[in-house]
């Protein structure tokens, strides 16, 4: 008979990092809400300062002696923010990379201008040079791969359109590349984008996420809010 396990209990607030929002935690995911001008994983110039080092200090409860610590899934962006599930074992990581083209995800953005259309699929073969800059390419390009974005206009001001928009590929910088080549740049986007005077972030944000659990297979579906801030854009 399989040995029912007990409830789980995740660490005290105290040990709660910073700029991350817990939405769910078990003995086998933790899916959280972080905060733009966050990192993901460690770079050369920043080590501590990121998702898996919070989340991993937080699984061990400050204490270093401990072997806990948490597997990266999927990433996004630093100046990206939203939705993140990370694994608490090697196990429940190859579950659900193997399975990530099951996960469905929602991002909100804000971008310059508006569309002609207000809903559509934009379609590209994305690739990426020396560095790290992604761009269209021919289809028939050995770099290119399929990249599709499907959106849905939400609401427009005089200067901005806030879109939903539906990732039915996971191409890197995908949403960012895709509408600055309508010539409607997400807003904040210094990379593919404009400079622009008084703009606090990247107006990007993960929203939904939904995945199968590693462990009980069930179908889970995480959600946060537009964030004020662009909804302030359009308002």
């Amino acid at each position: 008979m399989k040995e029912k396990r007990k409830k789980f209990k995740g660490s005290p607030k105290r040990y709660h990092p910073k700029g991350i929002t817990i939405l769910y935690e078990d003995y086998d995911i933790i899916v959280i809400e972080k905060t733009h001008g966050l990192l993901t994983v460690p770079n050369d110039k920043e080590k501590d300062n990121t998702v898996e080092f919070l989340l991993g200090d937080y699984v061990r409860k400050g204490n270093p002696k401990s072997r806990k610590r948490v597997f990266i899934v999927h990433r996004l962006d630093k100046d990206t923010s939203g939705i993140l599930v990370l694994a608490k074992s090697e196990q429940s990581r190859k579950f659900l990379q193997d399975n990530w083209k099951k996960a469905t995800k929602t991002y909100y953005t804000v971008i310059n201008g508006h569309l002609r259309k207000k809903e559509g699929i934009l379609s590209s073969y994305l690739a990426q040079n020396s560095i790290h800059r992604v761009y269209s390419v021919g289809k028939d390009s050995e770099d290119g791969k399929l990249s599709k974005t499907e959106y849905n206009v939400l609401k427009e001001s005089d200067e901005y359109s806030l879109i939903e928009v539906n990732l039915l590929t996971g191409r890197k910088n995908q949403i960012r590349v895709h509408f600055a080549e309508t010539g409607h740049p997400v807003v904040g986007d210094k990379m593919y984008g404009k400079k622009e005077k008084g703009i606090k972030r990247l107006c990007l944000h993960a929203a939904t996420l939904s995945i199968n659990h590693p462990v009980t297979k069930e179908r889970m579906t995480f959600e946060t809010e537009i964030p004020e801030y662009f909804t302030s854009l359009v308002s």
